[in-house]
């Protein structure tokens, strides 16, 4: 990890030296340089390179939602990166400290883009075999740079979005490139957009496996970024037709039943001391409910970089759960390692790894809210339905009447039914980013509780600034004409 962390540095920073370059154009000793179609199919199957394994490239993003709380015996102990992303502060990585989650992800984005470039000129492979290589990569860039649009830029406002400033759009795999600039979140949706459309054109119904982009993993992708601007109709048409190819592809995404798998000899079946038996957040081959999985280490870790030990679910969030609900099945009142937590706050257990590329949970949770959005409420009542049935008892899954009375009563209850399916898994951070920013929510304020150990409690209260980060510091330091977020 090590010579990863350095090289990844020069990434961000963009300033290697001449021999650098020089050595870039070197074979090294027992390396291959890649030439062969295969060759560039490996790269995007290749662990080293994390483009499916993101090893915690959305910890930060689990600390920073208001689904979490924090125990303070732990929090205090806590590196100094956990505790900047759970109080929210500016700069969570400051001089001297390394942002390694986004040198992960530029490493990602490095070998993306020399497999888009540099495929077409592949030999040993059909011209329908390098589109293929191609637009999976596409794909993953595009789903990259949706992150990116989203750590570092406004939440979309087709107001200023031409004018909001986000990520730069790095399409070579070229470190040598010593200056960039800033896109605006209006260029980087638009360049997201365009990956997407050219790659669903050449993508199969059927993928290899659930860690590489199909037909219907795309089209759900650029659902979600059409609902993200705004674009409902054309949100629902993808969704629908992602839904479509799902059902057609020879190992079709479906949901758990987990009535069914915590029964008695079920598949969850016993839920121990450690959580669920053979869950997908245990099983990290268990792809049954990804269209694409995209996974990072979610359990209890406090080393190098960000650590989630202290991680509680807060007090706003457990009381979104009926206390019937199968999925607080994935929490306890312990601490990590199996100690009980006297206040009977709750973990999440039985988690290793979660899944964040697109799950058919999340796929039914968004189409029903684009209905919402397009004043379709019984629309919206049948996909909510769908998803409560599989994760609650009949007795207790029918969605209340008084949802359905209008468009934002629907809309928060859809964001609430988001909270109980990803508690403490990092999709909040970005759920507040858009209610914060959306008329149809009422104003709320973000706090963070730390719960000490004599009683006395903590806060974080989150600047509406801190929806939006702040760039690393070493792409700052490197481009000093570039304006960071304030």
């Amino acid at each position: 990890m090590k010579k990863y962390t350095i090289f990844l540095i020069f990434i961000i920073a963009l300033t290697l030296s001449s021999c650098k370059k020089d050595f870039l154009n070197i074979i090294p000793q027992g390396k291959q340089v890649a030439s062969t179609t295969e060759d560039y199919r490996k790269l995007l199957n290749n662990k080293r390179f994390y483009v499916y394994d993101y090893s915690g490239g959305w910890q930060g993003q689990v600390l920073m939602g208001d689904d979490v709380a924090a125990e303070g015996g732990l929090y205090n102990s806590a590196t100094p990166v956990t505790q900047k992303a759970f109080s929210w502060v500016d700069d969570i990585f400051q001089s001297g400290e390394i942002d390694w989650t986004q040198q992960l992800w530029l490493e990602n984005l490095y070998t993306l883009n020399k497999i888009i470039n540099e495929a077409p000129e592949s030999v040993g492979g059909t011209e329908q075999q390098k589109a293929v290589v191609i637009a999976e990569a596409q794909a993953t860039r595009a789903w990259l740079y949706f992150q990116f649009v989203n750590f570092f830029g406004k939440s979309y406002q087709k107001a200023s979005a031409e004018t909001d400033l986000a990520f730069p759009i790095i399409t070579t795999a070229d470190v040598t490139i010593r200056s960039y600039s800033r896109a605006t979140v209006q260029q980087v949706y638009d360049f997201i957009e365009t990956d997407f459309k050219q790659a669903i054109t050449v993508l199969p119904i059927t993928s290899e496996s659930a860690v590489h982009f199909n037909r219907a993993a795309a089209k759900g992708l650029l659902g979600k970024v059409y609902l993200f601007t705004g674009r409902y109709t054309e949100a629902l048409q993808m969704f629908n037709e992602s839904f479509s190819d799902n059902s057609s592809s020879a190992v079709p995404a479906r949901l758990y039943d987990y009535n069914k798998e915590f029964a008695t000899g079920g598949k969850f079946d016993p839920v121990t001391t450690s959580g669920p038996s053979n869950s997908p957040g245990i099983n990290y081959l268990d792809f049954t409910e990804s269209l694409v999985a995209k996974s990072f280490y979610n359990s209890s870790y406090n080393g190098n970089g960000y650590g989630n030990d202290c991680i509680v679910l807060s007090s706003k969030t457990r009381m979104l759960f009926d206390p019937a609900d199968l999925r607080l099945k994935f929490y306890a009142a312990q601490f990590p390692y199996q100690q009980q937590n006297p206040s009977g706050r709750l973990s999440k257990i039985g988690v290793s790894y979660s899944k964040f590329g697109l799950q058919i949970s999340e796929l039914y949770l968004l189409r029903a809210e684009c209905k919402a959005r397009l004043n379709d409420l019984n629309g919206a009542i049948t996909d909510l339905q769908i998803l409560r049935d599989s994760r609650l008892p009949s007795s207790v899954a029918n969605i209340p009447s008084a949802v359905a009375a209008s468009q934002s009563s629907m809309l928060s209850f859809i964001f609430d039914e988001r909270e109980r399916e990803f508690a403490a898994e990092g999709y909040r951070w970005f759920d507040m980013r858009r209610e914060a920013s959306d008329p149809l929510f009422p104003a709320k304020t973000y706090i963070h509780t730390v719960y000490n150990e004599d009683g006395v409690q903590a806060s974080y209260t989150l600047k509406s600034e801190r929806l939006t980060m702040r760039l690393p510091y070493y792409l700052i330091v490197s481009n000093p004409e570039m304006p960071n977020n304030p």
